[in-house]
């Protein structure tokens, strides 16, 4: 197909020009770079040619979309089907202003709830704990108990929305009351959908919202994985994130290779506790970043779906389809975001948007333009949810599935990001996988590397962020901005002194003592988590006995 020495003539004809053109063009504007490369060091040919993707193996690599390794989507139709769901990330103060702004979302268009939790919840403390004590409703919801969960739900079926909660050490808690709120409104557990997060190895890398050892929180995940199977199989039981990965500084090519590391890690956990991989495979799904490298991101999101394919057939021999599905949510860079000329971030954030369907995502999040200065406001909510809106329904990219494929520029890339990720994914399986490679401080001194060389990049100009180092402006403080009120931790203690007044403390005791008894053990937790929340047991009484019982993870220091 290819004549080699005529192409080798060509390209050396061709480069000897673009020397002496480039040569011409910088001494005019030293503005322009000599040298051009993607986030990840990838470095960007001025112009992609056949030659550039000569030795992809099209039957394997490409095939179509819906077949193995799933380049190209993991769906034959995509978004000729359906749209992805489009779920806005949101919750903020008590139950009942979350429950507010959950109704006005689905109003506008909202096809998924997407719940955050404040400081306290997620690191499993009630609201009247002194370390609590300033968090409390401040960037997520509280909730204390499954009172508030039931607040929080109050009026929206949980039959007909899909949930996702970005919620990590305390997972089973939160499943939990979401189980028993919708028992309560008479829905059976096997027609609830949605997903929790529930990935605890990139809280000890980037995020920190961490309770208990690698151990006893790997037995958790399974714990979930396993009951779910069971009782509640539409749920997605992990959600395994590359978005906070991203966020804490990594490269693309970082976080799909950290993330997959990570995956790679529960599916071993999961198989090690006796679960077979096509029963539990299908249900696990990813979470992905977004950012302003358009191209870069599509790629990635493509070779993320490739090496996840072949790593469930290849190494944990996957019979199922489904298993070897990397399906996603994304959500936009909230990092990329600038606290100067917020306006800019609509812009920055409809790229991303654009990034994120290009590549495939089952579920998307849109960041806000003033969340580098607060909370959300309902204008800058509905705005960002129109963004997909206007992709989805004028844009056309979502008309037919990858688009971008057989593009040489996005096909070479792709295939890069795959080589680069395998060779981290090799390194880490030397060292034994992701646990151990975290207990070595491997992954956060790359990401920390990462992170330190993308600033230094800012502030020697080398790399223009608008409206922060380039095109700046003089401007006011901005207002209307959402302020958290400071009441809402009082609010929370007289929630739960009132809450443990009412109910029945002697049932509760007992259905604690049945957790930490079995929790000394090797039971599956989940039906005395449900239990005891079904009793009011607090989220900290129960991740109380659960502290009692595994101890806290203490984070090595990186040297």
């Amino acid at each position: 197909m290819f004549n080699k020495e005529k192409l080798d003539a060509q390209k050396a004809e061709r480069q000897n020009w673009e020397d002496k053109k480039i040569a011409k063009v910088l001494a005019k504007n030293p503005e322009r770079k000599a040298k051009f490369t993607t986030t990840s060091g990838v470095e960007v040919k001025r112009l992609y040619a056949p030659e550039d993707i000569a030795d992809l193996d099209y039957n394997e690599d490409l095939s179509y979309p819906g077949e193995y390794p799933y380049t190209r989507g993991v769906q034959p139709t995509m978004y000729r089907g359906r749209f992805w769901t489009m779920r806005q990330y949101a919750g903020f103060a008590t139950a009942e202003e979350s429950n507010k702004r959950y109704k006005y979302l689905l109003q506008q268009g909202q096809t998924g709830l997407s719940v955050a939790f404040d400081l306290p919840t997620q690191i499993g403390y009630d609201s009247d704990h002194s370390l609590s004590e300033g968090e409390v409703g401040k960037v997520g919801v509280a909730i204390d108990s499954l009172k508030d969960m039931e607040i929080l739900f109050d009026g929206i079926p949980l039959d007909k929305v899909s949930t996702s909660m970005t919620i990590n050490a305390p997972a089973s808690v939160l499943l939990a009351m979401y189980i028993a709120v919708a028992e309560k409104q008479g829905v059976s557990a096997e027609k609830l959908s949605g997903t929790i997060q529930n990935d605890i190895l990139k809280e000890y890398i980037a995020r920190g919202t961490y309770i208990f050892p690698t151990e006893p929180s790997m037995r958790l995940i399974t714990n979930i994985f396993e009951y779910c199977a069971k009782y509640v199989p539409k749920w997605n039981t992990i959600s395994i994130s590359g978005y906070h990965i991203r966020e804490a500084g990594s490269t693309a090519v970082q976080e799909v290779a950290f993330t997959l590391a990570d995956g790679i890690a529960y599916v071993n956990a999961a198989i090690k506790a006796g679960l077979d991989v096509d029963e539990f495979a299908p249900r696990l799904s990813f979470f992905f970043n977004s950012h302003n490298d358009l191209l870069e991101e599509v790629a990635k999101f493509r070779a993320a779906r490739r090496l996840w394919a072949k790593i469930m057939k290849e190494r944990f021999n996957a019979k199922e389809p489904k298993s070897m599905m990397l399906r996603f949510h994304t959500q936009t860079g909230g990092s990329t975001l600038t606290a100067q000329q917020p306006d800019n971030n609509v812009v920055r954030v409809a790229i991303q948007t654009l990034a994120a369907v290009l590549g495939g995502t089952q579920s998307l999040h849109t960041n806000s333009r003033d969340e580098a200065l607060a909370l959300p406001t309902e204008n800058s909510v509905r705005i960002a949810l129109r963004t997909q809106q206007i992709v989805a329904y004028e844009s056309g990219v979502a008309d037919t599935v990858d688009p971008l494929a057989g593009s040489y520029y996005v096909e070479s890339l792709t295939s890069e990001i795959e080589k680069k990720a395998w060779e981290y994914i090799s390194k880490i399986d030397e060292m034994g996988g992701a646990a151990k490679a975290i207990e070595r401080g491997f992954i956060q001194q790359e990401i920390q590397e990462s992170a330190y060389k993308y600033q230094k990049e800012i502030e020697k100009g080398e790399r223009i962020v608008v409206g922060m180092n380039k095109f700046q402006i003089e401007e006011s403080a901005p207002k209307g901005l959402l302020r958290v009120d400071p009441q809402v931790g009082e609010l929370q203690k007289k929630k739960l002194q009132d809450l443990r007044a009412g109910r029945d403390n002697a049932k509760v005791d007992q259905s604690l003592n049945a957790l930490r008894k079995a929790a000394s053990g090797d039971e599956n937790l989940m039906p005395y988590i449900i239990e005891a929340v079904k009793e009011y047991a607090t989220l900290g009484e129960i991740c109380g006995i659960l502290r009692e019982v595994f101890g806290e993870y203490q984070q090595s220091v990186i040297l």
